[in-house]
């Protein structure tokens, strides 16, 4: 026994204790017997209520500030007369990041009071998944500005590219017409002075001679006073061209506005054109690129950043917004 000892380092009383074990249970009993460790104090109804608390607003909980901080919700854990927690900051700050509730700025949304919002939502959905290679979509992006514009690129460290600090409107502004085919994922447009009647009906003739097979055609656009006029529709409806109006304040519901963001980020900014006519040129001269890209990596992320921004919901599509499946 004095030899063990020795040779693993330990009391002989623990040697002792090992052999009598191991005659009792044989080899199970070489298995670590792990302890329990410290009883957890923070059940898992606490748990969900705390949760619960750091998403409520905290004027809601009577507390005379907007927002949560870790010290203010670790307080108002300890006092709260309904139902007492005790956490500290740092076990806080797990639990959070565990359910991945985070700190995050706040947004603004508006909704839209639209009275056929539904209905309009469902024809847009109903013709993109039935008549993909007839529906097209149309808005204008703007204004377009002759200034220096802030962008983003490749520099050496601590050496960002500079631009002139000129932010005159010597040129004036313009309108980017632009029109997209959702079942070919192809886009094109034309820079116009303003937006009005003459200009949209242009375009959507434009759009009536992609498909010259004489079809039902679908576009998808807003509810702008100029495109909605009398001589549209009495065109519209001679042309078997259906306009399906996005509802007030949805703009996310139209699918052109997601390619609008690689226009703006890879056109607009970082530029300094000298004037419109070379804008118009770096336009165009972008689109025939995307057209011939349509799948590239950099197009598709852009879109995807644009999409987050404009439309309403995380999980929601440009289209009608899915409900929610029974239980």
């Amino acid at each position: 026994m004095p030899a063990i000892a020795r040779l693993v380092q330990a009391d002989e009383d623990s040697v002792r204790q090992v052999i009598h074990r191991f005659n009792e249970m044989g080899m199970p009993s070489l298995d670590p017997q792990w302890a329990g460790g410290r009883p957890r104090q923070i059940s898992d109804d606490d748990e969900a209520f705390i949760v619960a608390t750091a998403n409520t607003r905290p004027m809601k909980l009577g507390r005379p500030f907007t927002r949560w901080s870790i010290r203010k919700l670790t307080e108002y854990l300890a006092g709260n007369p309904d139902r007492v927690v005790v956490v500290g900051r740092e076990r806080l700050r797990q639990m959070l990041r565990k359910h991945e509730v985070t700190f995050q700025r706040t947004k603004t949304w508006k909704e839209s009071n639209d009275p056929q919002r539904e209905a309009k939502l469902a024809r847009i959905e109903h013709v993109t998944q039935h008549f993909p290679q007839r529906v097209f979509a149309f808005d204008e992006f703007g204004p377009l500005t002759i200034r220096p514009q802030a962008g983003s690129g490749w520099q050496p460290k601590g050496h960002p590219a500079r631009l002139p600090a000129n932010y005159h409107k010597w040129h004036g502004v313009r309108q980017f017409h632009g029109c997209y085919s959702v079942g070919d994922d192809t886009m094109w447009g034309v820079v116009r002075h303003q937006k009005s009647a003459g200009n949209t009906l242009a375009a959507l003739k434009s759009i009536r001679a992609a498909r010259p097979d004489g079809a039902p055609i679908y576009v998808i656009l807003d509810n702008l006073s100029a495109h909605k006029g009398f001589t549209i529709r009495q065109w519209a409806a001679r042309n078997k061209v259906e306009l399906c109006f996005t509802p007030t304040y949805a703009s996310w519901a139209n699918p052109i506005e997601a390619h609008f963001g690689p226009l703006r980020t890879f056109v607009i900014a970082g530029s300094d054109h000298p004037n419109h006519v070379a804008l118009g040129r770096h336009l165009h001269a972008y689109l025939r690129w995307r057209n011939a890209n349509a799948r590239h990596p950099d197009v598709l992320a852009a879109q995807r950043r644009e999409r987050a921004r404009v439309r309403s919901e995380r999980q929601h599509r440009w289209g009608h917004p899915a409900t929610a499946r029974a239980a």
